[in-house]
């Protein structure tokens, strides 16, 4: 016997085309006739290589593109269907992205919804629906705080304040946080849950975000979903440029893929710690 059927799914998820030929190269061998299947949502980007890579001409290959809208509505269920009006009507880009498989971005930026907002301070002062997310570090790694304000109903996320800096104690960073956060919760890194202790010694209610095997890819979907991240760039110079920088990983060929370094992503971790709670009450709307 020998393998004549390969499913290759999420196609995207692999490194690129060379990572595909060693998987083949090992598995189609010995036989008359083989058939290879891959499946997968096409990335955002079309610099991504599965992007890239679905447009060369091969007369041994067939390339079909199918969506919701040509599957019975019962195999989905209405709530799909309404989720997906519901995203078109807001985000018409994310729509046809994530529901119609469109290839939708030009580069490889990771968060296409980020705006420089001057936020004054009687502005932040109405703020009433505080977020404060918290990424620990020290030596090499800074440390992470941010403040924000979430606006559900337009579905607007406000970053207004920053603590990015190297070294600094936890007792240095209570005194400094303090007074902007009183007895408001600060999500924070749970693989720390030492300092977190500590934290809340010095009299911060400090919380450990829950963490998953798809924390980090649930919580940026989440993240690119927003009509809007707004950073004031003069009060969080650190965070609007590590949003703004943040590109896919690239392959050995210099094409991105579908995976997110982890560098350069401090403040991008702190927010979304800061942001679990709102994450974890919308998760099923927008798993798909």
């Amino acid at each position: 016997g020998y393998v004549g059927i390969v499913w290759l799914e999420e196609l995207d998820q692999f490194s690129g085309m060379e990572e595909i030929r060693n998987l083949n190269q090992s598995l189609l061998r010995g036989g008359p006739i083989f058939w290879e299947f891959c499946s997968f949502n096409p990335p955002k980007s079309q610099n991504n290589w599965v992007n890239e890579e679905k447009l060369f001409e091969d007369p041994d290959r067939l390339v079909h593109h199918s969506t919701y809208l040509g599957v019975p509505r019962e195999w989905l269920g209405d709530r799909f269907f309404e989720d997906a009006e519901k995203l078109k009507a807001k985000n018409d880009a994310a729509y046809r992205h994530e529901y119609l498989g469109e290839v939708t971005g030009t580069g490889g930026s990771v968060f296409e919804n980020v705006e420089d907002m001057n936020m004054t301070d009687e502005q932040i002062s109405q703020f009433d629906r505080r977020h404060f997310g918290l990424d620990f570090g020290f030596s090499i790694d800074p440390l992470s705080f941010l403040g924000m304000h979430y606006n559900a109903k337009y579905e607007d996320l406000y970053i207004y304040n920053e603590i990015y800096q190297q070294k600094l104690s936890n007792k240095r960073l209570a005194e400094l946080i303090l007074p902007h956060v009183g007895h408001e919760r600060v999500m924070a890194d749970s693989a720390e849950p030492k300092s977190i202790v500590e934290l809340r010694g010095y009299g911060l209610r400090v919380n450990g975000a829950k963490k998953g095997p798809d924390s980090v890819d649930f919580g940026i979907r989440w993240l690119q979903n927003l009509r809007h991240i707004y950073i004031d760039k003069k009060r969080c110079p650190n965070t609007y440029r590590e949003f703004v920088n943040y590109e896919y990983e690239r392959n050995r060929e210099g094409q991105f893929i579908s995976a997110y370094p982890d560098k350069n992503n401090h403040s991008i971790d702190a927010c979304r710690y800061g942001c679990s709670p709102l994450m974890a009450r919308n998760r099923i709307k927008i798993m798909h």
